[in-house]
């Protein structure tokens, strides 16, 4: 888990946005669905990474006034990740699954392993 130092203002209404790489595998669909249920409690919110990808520019406007921003990765190809840095950001945290021993094509979907994403990602996005 990488968390660069992000600055939060209490009084800010700037988004906490969450980028999950929702990949064809197994952690993929858990981070899928771990950023749906961080997402489900209001303190953050899941965002589209496609539209990072291709530059959609209220997306990328958006994420640039950001609070917080956390990539959530399946696997250690970090795709999140890397389309987050290809489109010029750099401060925001990420979750690596891999780092959490979940394993791509041997990792269960549920709610234990999704849990234990939330858990994080609800940790970062505290100010």
């Amino acid at each position: 888990m990488e968390n660069k130092n992000q600055d939060c203002c209490a009084c800010s209404s700037a988004p906490k946005l969450i980028f999950s790489c929702s990949g064809a595998s197994d952690v993929g669909a858990i981070t899928d669905q771990a950023a749906r249920k961080i997402n489900s409690t209001g303190k953050g919110r899941m965002f589209c990474l496609a539209g990072i990808g291709g530059r959609v520019s209220g997306i990328v406007e958006t994420t640039k006034s950001a609070a917080k921003i956390i990539a959530i990765d399946g696997c250690p190809l970090n795709c999140a990740k890397k389309t987050l840095e290809e489109a010029g950001f750099a401060n925001f945290a990420q979750i690596q699954l891999a780092e959490l021993g979940m394993k791509k094509g041997s990792s269960s979907v549920n709610e234990e392993n999704i849990n234990k994403v939330v858990e994080i990602g609800l940790k970062l996005l505290e100010c």
